[in-house]
């Protein structure tokens, strides 16, 4: 059994339902986030809240709950559903309104819904690397905000599976951007390169993470963007986010990176991310 929150209630997941007029059906008018849960403790949940709240803003949303209050509902997902090592997932909408493409005026009340889901780690996927396929960037030009609009990231996410990839690697006008779901990050002479926080990317939670990591462990890091064609001559490739963590890529396009195979650089990062897990109850 699934126990969701909606409504200002939790309920087990064959009692909720959506309406039809929901703004988040019709048009995508919402923001979601994804907390990381490891041994069933929330992971740099005020960091992702903190983001919900800055995405909403951006598109005039306001998020019915506080960010403590999204914290004891988050938590008590974990508990209700007796979560281990997975995700919450979080969603606010603008609410139920007549479809029309304008705010609905006078506004209706948001609507806010999460779940929990088990979401192993990709171990055996950090352990040999995966493999990544370059796709033209058309999404709008504000990828900092994490909407519910995700319909480029869906079709290049796909474009990738279909050719047997782990990822999409998108690239604007030449220039490598992010991932359809993560963040991109390219070693080079032992400096590590990854694009600037603008709107064309999204701010990755664990993308702040690796780039404290770096400093903490002394590896030179810069905030600069990098070409497709710069990225196929790096020493390492890694790319971040909830759910993979730091994951290394071992080609682009089928061409290997470096020695096809994670590199020193990148698994020197990925221990250092794991000792920041927490650890099981009662454990040290």
């Amino acid at each position: 059994m699934s126990i969701y929150f909606i409504d200002g209630k939790f309920a087990d997941k064959q009692e909720i339902s959506i309406s039809v007029d929901d703004r988040g059906y019709y048009f995508g008018d919402g923001v979601y986030e994804v907390i990381k849960v490891y041994n069933g403790k929330l992971y740099t949940a005020n960091e992702h809240i903190q983001r919900l709240f800055e995405s909403a803003d951006k598109i005039k949303l306001s998020v019915p709950y506080t960010e403590q209050q999204i914290i004891e509902i988050a938590s008590k997902l974990v508990e209700n559903n007796n979560l281990d090592t997975g995700h919450i997932y979080l969603q606010v909408t603008r609410g139920n309104a007549k479809r029309v493409h304008q705010f609905p005026n006078p506004s209706v009340q948001p609507v806010f819904m999460a779940y929990a889901l088990t979401n192993p780690r990709l171990v055996a996927n950090m352990e040999v690397g995966i493999t990544v396929k370059s796709v033209e960037d058309v999404r709008w030009l504000r990828c900092d905000i994490k909407s519910l609009n995700l319909l480029g990231n869906v079709l290049a996410k796909q474009e990738a599976q279909e050719a047997g990839c782990f990822e999409a690697l998108l690239h604007r006008d030449g220039v490598v951007t992010e991932g359809s779901a993560s963040n991109f990050f390219g070693i080079k002479d032992g400096v590590v390169y990854t694009h600037p926080a603008t709107n064309l990317i999204l701010n990755g939670i664990t993308r702040q993470t690796v780039m404290r990591l770096c400093q903490e462990i002394g590896l030179p890091i810069e905030e600069k963007a990098f070409t497709l064609r710069e990225a196929f001559q790096m020493d390492e490739l890694f790319l971040t986010s909830t759910t993979s963590e730091v994951m290394p890529v071992v080609a682009v396009d089928q061409s290997l990176i470096g020695e096809g195979q994670p590199g020193v650089i990148t698994k020197k990062l990925q221990e250092a991310f794991a000792a920041q897990i927490p650890v099981p109850i009662g454990k040290n």
